[in-house]
């Protein structure tokens, strides 16, 4: 009987679909079969919390090529048996795009429709990158997933090697917070005009903002990835209903799956165009929601490392704020809560340090939003933004965070 890994060998790349396009019958082969993974370098988009595979442990011969940090890669470095690209997403299509072909290119799509063609189903961020370039091709025909249009379909002649099998697309229940991300998401809603584009990422505060917004009108999506809240959002009215909804990604459980897979609007593409600086600048009135990790004084936001570790990568923040900065009345909001660890640490700090990264810089500063305010930053002169993000950081840090700017500000 034929398998997906049956390609697979020694020293070989091998892009593989990730998020909600992780095939489960290729984890079950391999986990059936680890030798297949000896010495094969996997490539592919894992994204700590989403995906499932953890390719390293298949083989200690296995080795992994990443674009975001996990537990699982973070010992794979230690062993020397991984690589984590330190790229955004406009580095990584690059990357894709001009850096070595893989070997192969294992991707989960839809069986071809009457006259051949398979849909990507619920992932065209990065496989629509890899797939043309690999020398081999190979498909996990998944009759479960939802038929979405998009700009990346793969006739059945591309195939080298299909195998068709009914599994369960990849589940994703998405985080629920508290009354702090409630907080949060309602000062962000009055933010937010009818009539704008969003483009908000994974997370709490999109669950709370998505039920702020139910009485808004004429709303519309573009960003990286879809999630529970599109649903909500939709029901609630909030939505275009004749406008385009560009992703890359669904992310959810059966019953969005099912909601998108009658959803006309949707279109699913690559990161080429999701993250195109450009593209998001013609976009009146885009409106970049993020969260962060913390947020200094003179605004450089760091979200991606807390405490001295990685937390996952860049990703599309960059992207999404230089677009948004270019954008005709639009904005760049970045949400978190005012405290970690129980209120013991501010996420509002005088400087970023030795253990941060900074994510976006200083001068795409825009707002800052957390639970007890909003920090207008754009337009503000230094000692504009230091007060305005000592206001709206836990009160029980406020006079730290002035005594530790005033001594910056002699020095500067």
């Amino acid at each position: 009987m034929k398998q997906l890994t049956e390609l697979l060998a020694p020293g070989q790349r091998v892009f593989v679909s990730t998020m909600s396009g992780e095939s489960a019958l290729l984890a079950e082969e391999l986990a059936a079969d680890p030798e297949r993974a000896r010495e094969v370098t996997f490539c592919g988009g894992m994204f700590p919390g989403i995906d499932r595979t953890d390719y390293l442990t298949l083989h200690p011969a296995a080795r992994v090529e990443a674009f975001f940090m996990s537990p699982g890669l973070r010992r794979g470095i230690a062993e020397g048996r991984a690589h984590l690209l330190a790229l955004d997403y406009r580095g990584l299509a690059r990357h894709l795009l001009e850096g070595p072909p893989p070997h192969l290119a294992i991707a989960q799509l839809t069986p071809p429709d009457a006259d051949g063609w398979c849909s990507a189903g619920l992932a065209a961020d990065f496989m629509p990158l890899a797939w043309p370039r690999a020398r081999r091709r190979v498909a996990h025909l998944n009759p479960c997933l939802p038929r979405t249009a998009g700009s990346f379909r793969v006739h059945a002649s591309e195939i080298d090697l299909a195998i068709e099998a009914a599994r369960a697309p990849l589940s994703w229940n998405e985080p629920t917070g508290g009354d702090t991300e409630s907080r949060i998401g309602a000062r962000v809603a009055e933010l937010v005009r009818d009539g704008d584009t969003l483009q908000f990422g994974i997370g709490s505060v999109p669950v709370a903002l998505a039920g702020a917004l139910a009485s808004h009108r004429r709303l519309r999506i573009h960003g990286g990835m879809v999630s529970g809240s599109l649903r909500t959002l939709w029901e609630a009215g909030a939505l275009d209903r004749d406008a385009r909804i560009t992703s890359g990604v669904v992310l959810g459980d059966a019953a969005l799956h099912a909601f998108v897979g009658g959803l006309p609007t949707l279109w699913l593409t690559d990161v080429r165009h999701t993250h195109d600086p450009a593209a998001i600048g013609a976009i009146p009135r885009f409106v970049a929601i993020n969260s962060a990790v913390e947020v200094d004084l003179f605004g450089q936001v760091n979200a991606e490392r807390a405490g001295g570790v990685l937390q996952a990568g860049a990703g599309g923040l960059p992207a999404f704020a230089q677009g948004a900065l270019a954008s005709p009345g639009g904005r760049l909001l970045i949400c978190l809560p005012a405290t970690a660890r129980g209120g013991g640490v501010s996420r509002i700090v005088a400087a970023l340090g030795a253990q941060s990264l900074c994510t976006v810089p200083r001068h795409l500063a825009d707002a800052v939003i957390t639970e007890f305010g909003v920090a207008e930053l754009r337009g503000l002169d230094v000692e504009g933004r230091a007060q305005a993000l000592i206001a709206v950081a836990a009160p029980d840090h406020r006079s730290a965070l002035a005594q530790a700017w005033q001594a910056m500000r002699r020095s500067l």
